[in-house]
């Protein structure tokens, strides 16, 4: 039987111990306004400790073998999975996703531990012919120190999971601040990072009401070497120019507009079951949720029909309850915008085939939406929806349609399906994003490297480069070695 209260923790970490505070926030559950927990509310002096706990713990953990680091990292993993159904409850709670996605978003969380912690043990250098006789040339590859995070609400472990398990890998120390609506889940990492035996001020976790202030201390102090943010592209922008004083290293994973193109050759059906894999997981807030849908002309009509049928299937809900699909939205701020882009629309001449309203009075469940007809200029193709909405647009010929999909400041992810091996090649060099899914809805794997260009930020998460992005490469002349 599942049981949350197992890793239910309401203090804040650093140097392995669990803090208190002056003051406590609350965390609710989304589907019902129900109080889960009250939480320590760190102050930036509370940050501060434990990025101390993290810089005092950074020399032994680098200096510990790589192979014994992956030892713990395994342990690490191996306990998020045998505690993979508690976790998922806890998670769906706070964030209300399905249950059912909550407990896979532990196991993708958990294969990023496993990944990086295999990896730890390759992080290899180089020997480069040296310009003379007496020379030698040798490339190491070093932690770059401690590194801080700030991730979002949309999936609050595996954000952190890809993230600290690159840091800890690659023998850098941790301190995250976790989004103030899920710090439930960022808490129990801590929980398991302790019994994993991970020591103290390795992994840090600081949860807080005051983003801007705790902002300031981790993308400010002169001993974090190294700051990642997953979030909007607003935001990021003034974490970024908080950085350059202390001229950080930066991982910015920031906004998406995903396009996905339907070309006239396409499986239907393969592109409808990839479609609704996309754009409805965690109820469409995701960043590299489909938010553009193009269709050819030629087969609008016959796609339009499939995606209707296949979207009744749908079931919004409780995230607990069985066979939901849908579950709330994280506020009723979220829910009014996307409310308000679909409204625009429809009065801007955007066709409604269903959904269009939220599901329940007062609370924050909207139903999956079908809108076509939309056009370039409407609000809900140039924002990020962040909600079950589809909005369809038509297109004639390729290379329109690439044009398309460019026109966006983001370049985070991209979704087409053809059958035509030529058109394949040169779509998927034509689009400006830094993930490409052909014929495939569900891109996201820890073998893969996966990150944006453009307003969608830098830096990879997943794969050796995501490990490269938490090492520095140092140059050592050996000199003197002729006889």
């Amino acid at each position: 039987m599942m049981n949350v209260n197992n890793f239910l923790k309401t203090d804040n970490y650093w140097q392995g111990k669990w803090h208190g505070a002056e003051k406590c926030f609350a965390v609710v559950n989304p589907a019902n306004g129900q109080l889960l927990a009250e939480v320590a509310d760190a102050t930036p002096e509370q940050a501060r400790l434990a990025v101390g706990a993290a810089a005092e713990a950074f020399r032994s953990w680098a200096a510990l073998p790589a192979g014994e680091r992956a030892t713990i990292l395994l342990r690490w993993h191996q306990l998020m999975l045998q505690h993979q159904d508690d976790l998922g409850l806890l998670l769906t709670l706070e964030q209300g996703k399905p249950l059912a996605e909550a407990k896979g978003e532990i196991a993708y969380g958990a294969s990023y531990v496993q990944w990086f912690a295999e990896e730890a043990k390759r992080v290899y250098g180089d020997t480069i012919p040296g310009p003379a006789a007496d020379k030698r040339i040798v490339v190491l590859k070093q932690p770059v120190g401690v590194v801080a995070a700030i991730t979002p609400w949309n999936f609050p472990n595996a954000m952190i999971a890809r993230k600290a398990a690159a840091a800890l890998a690659a023998g850098c120390t941790f301190v995250v601040k976790p989004a103030q609506q899920t710090p439930l889940s960022a808490l129990a990492m801590a929980e398991l990072a302790e019994r994993a035996g991970i020591p103290a001020g390795v992994f840090n976790v600081i949860a807080t009401t005051d983003a801007k202030a705790i902002g300031k201390v981790l993308t400010q102090d002169p001993r974090i070497a190294k700051f990642s943010f997953t979030g909007s592209t607003q935001i990021g922008k003034q974490l970024i120019k908080q950085c350059a004083d202390t001229v950080k290293r930066m991982s910015m994973e920031l906004g998406g507009n995903a396009p996905f193109i339907v070309f006239d050759d396409a499986d239907l059906d393969a592109a409808i079951e990839g479609l609704m894999a996309s754009k409805f997981r965690n109820a469409g807030q995701t960043c590299v949720c489909t938010n553009r849908v193009f269709v050819q002309q030629d087969v609008m009509a016959a796609f339009t029909e499939k995606l209707q049928q296949a979207m009744k299937s749908l079931q919004v809900g409780v995230g607990t309850e069985e066979g939901v699909t849908i579950g709330p939205l994280i506020s009723a701020d979220a829910c009014d915008k996307v409310d308000e882009l679909v409204q625009q629309a429809t009065e801007q001449g955007a066709r409604l085939h269903c959904g269009g309203k939220r599901s329940e009075a007062e609370q924050l469940f909207y139903q999956p939406t079908l809108l076509s007809g939309v056009t370039a200029d409407m609000s809900v193709v140039q924002e990020e929806i962040f909600g079950p909405v589809v909005a369809l647009q038509s297109f004639t010929d390729e290379d329109e349609v690439i044009g398309q999909a460019n026109a966006t400041e983001y370049g985070l992810a991209a979704y087409f399906y053809s059958r035509d091996i030529g058109r394949i090649w040169r779509v998927t060099e034509g689009l400006a994003f830094g993930m490409v899914g052909v014929n495939e809805g569900i891109i996201s794997n820890a073998a893969a490297p996966f990150g944006g260009v453009k307003q969608s930020g830098y830096g990879r998460e997943g794969s050796s480069y995501g490990l490269d992005d938490y090492l520095d490469v140092k140059y050592v002349c050996l000199g003197g070695l002729s006889r």
